[in-house]
């Protein structure tokens, strides 16, 4: 047959016939260029009998201009495109977009430019500068950002060098290969129950048919350590692996312990990789030598080469869904990924969706336990203070019974972490005078202050005005008055009660690139932080062995708003 069907990837148009020319094979999941009147489109050669659209005689088609040069998508992915498309109501060629999510990858192999040191040590004076950069840079090589990075210098002062002969240029392929991770680098010492759990996961990876599980474990059970050990027997295997994480600021603490499990780092995707890292990273996914992949929700479309093992971890949480563009809920697509593959899938979490108990109570899902903490470690005690008959002082809003616990936790050099599930300064701006609440002009909803960067920001549609010096509706000025308390307040409170705590605020806005995060964990292990005061990003995923007090401020803040789920999310 030499014509072919495209998906072209541009929603407004629907699917377009072309001719192969002569010599030119072009099986389904290809991705091509194909000509629309004077422009070039890319598109993907789709099965025969599965697009719409009536046929065009031969003679009226145009031919494909190129064929490009990677690896056709494979079917499996292309069947989860069209479920997708179909399940959320998305346009079909939305969601395959989300599959060639790199378009620097389609182009084939290529080089970069990176930079090292040449080990001459210069003529002349250096400055101090250039002696800094000489100093950090032994050993390393990479763009001159990168390096900069490193050196803490800039840029500039790095051009210098390489005029000056210091640093030298490097030409490196860009599709370079990662360090393969090695299953046996470490054998963790598994406790019964997490071994007896362990065995029956890497059991399905073995059998390599889809098999749904719940990995219901509390905290500290050693989830992580026990779904290694299906990983392990994937790679054994030869076969891919990918992990989904809720939140990019998890993944530094992640690739720590799996780089201590397998020896080296797996391959990352989320929205923080520069344009040749994901190219890098595609093409290794596309080829296959990409073996282990962690990654945010839109990695769960990248076309894997061969798949073996899927691992959502935290599937409860709400961060799986995307809210714009193709909406859908991460954790479910992953169960439709693997049954199309025919691979096992893991939903890890300490507290399971309300969907995910269902479908394991209905025999769907295998569910499996790990009902207490590793190691013989025990639950933390819960208490409730009711804030109506222990009310923090005026102006205040932390109570009594916690304030003593901060303090107590200080004396003892131990850490604590205050969470609050709101970010800012404080939810509601108001006039004093004539009562004008801030809303936004779009939504309408309540203008949120963020005192750090003197902004009021929507958290619905991110809507930004910087805090007017007068109220906008009388005129009056010093009148606004910042009402409730979010996290930034709560930090000045606790800087106001304890001035020599080392305090830090965890939140997507202050931990918003993963090295951001890195460091945030490094000064938590290392505990330089004595106070850390954080929204929900802070409350999954880390461990902090001298963490030993944990304050929910608010604890019924989210009760309020509407939201049909609450009380599981409250939970």
């Amino acid at each position: 047959m030499n014509r072919v069907r495209l998906l072209i990837l541009n929603a407004a148009l629907g699917p377009l016939d072309y001719r192969l020319p002569a010599g030119v094979s072009a099986p389904a999941g290809s991705v091509v260029i194909a000509p629309l009147g004077p422009r070039k489109v890319t598109g993907i050669v789709w099965d025969e009998g599965r697009l719409p659209g009536e046929e065009i005689a031969f003679e009226r088609l145009r031919p494909l201009i190129e064929v490009l040069p990677v690896p056709p998508l494979p079917a499996p992915l292309r069947r989860l495109i069209e479920w997708t498309a179909d399940y959320y109501c998305a346009p079909l060629a939305s969601v395959a977009r989300m599959a060639l999510a790199s378009g620097g990858a389609l182009g084939g192999p290529a080089t970069m430019t990176e930079y090292r040191l040449t080990g001459a040590e210069g003529s002349g004076r250096l400055t101090a500068q250039r002696k800094t950069a000489l100093e950090k840079l032994g050993g390393e090589q990479g763009t001159m950002r990168e390096l900069a990075t490193i050196a803490g210098v800039s840029e500039g002062v790095l051009r210098g060098m390489a005029g000056a002969g210091l640093i030298e240029p490097v030409t490196v392929a860009i599709d370079r290969p990662y360090d393969p991770a090695d299953p046996d680098h470490h054998q963790p010492d598994l406790s019964p129950i997490q071994a007896a759990v362990a065995a029956r996961l890497v059991a399905a990876v073995q059998a390599q048919e889809f098999a749904p599980f719940l990995l219901d474990g509390v905290t500290g059970s050693g989830k992580t350590e026990t779904y290694f050990e299906p990983v392990a027997e994937a790679l054994r295997r030869a076969k891919q692996v990918l992990v989904l994480l809720p939140e990019i600021a998890l993944t530094e603490n992640f690739l720590a312990r799996f780089a201590a499990r397998f020896g080296a780092a797996p391959v990352l995707w989320h929205s923080s990789l520069k344009s040749t890292e994901r190219r890098r990273a595609w093409r290794a996914i596309a080829d296959g030598t990409a073996q282990v992949v962690v990654g945010a929700r839109s990695a769960l479309f990248l076309p894997y080469a061969n798949l073996g093992l899927i691992v959502v971890d935290e599937a409860h949480e709400i961060s799986f869904k995307q809210d714009d563009g193709v909406r859908y809920n991460a954790r479910d697509v992953s169960v439709m990924r693997a049954r199309f593959e025919g691979v096992p899938v893991i939903l890890a979490s300490a507290t399971p969706a309300l969907e995910s108990l269902h479908m394991a109570s209905q025999g769907v899902y295998e569910k499996l336990d790990l009902p207490s903490r590793f190691g013989g470690a025990s639950l933390p005690t819960v208490r409730l203070v009711n804030l109506t008959e222990e009310k923090p002082g005026s102006g205040r809003w932390l109570a009594g019974p916690l304030v003593d616990g901060l303090r107590d936790r200080l004396d003892r050099g131990e850490q604590s972490l205050l969470f609050l599930n709101r970010r800012g300064y404080a939810p509601l701006t108001l006039c004093r005078n004539c009562g004008h609440r801030f809303k936004c002009p779009s939504c309408s909803a309540w203008l949120v202050e963020h005192r750090l960067s003197a902004r009021l920001a929507c958290h619905h549609c991110g809507f930004e005005t910087r805090v007017p010096d007068a109220c906008p509706e009388c005129g009056e000025s010093d009148c606004l008055v910042a009402c409730g308390p979010g996290v930034e307040r709560i930090a000045d409170e606790v800087r106001e009660l304890f001035p020599d705590a080392r305090i830090a605020l965890a939140t997507s806005d202050t931990l918003n690139t993963p090295e951001r995060a890195a460091e945030f964990i490094a000064m938590a292990e290392g505990r330089a932080i004595d106070i850390i005061i954080g929204t929900q990003l802070v409350t999954k995923g880390f461990h902090f062995p001298e963490l030993t007090l944990v304050g929910v401020v608010d604890a019924d803040l989210g009760l309020e708003g509407g939201d049909l789920r609450a009380g599981e999310r409250t939970f």
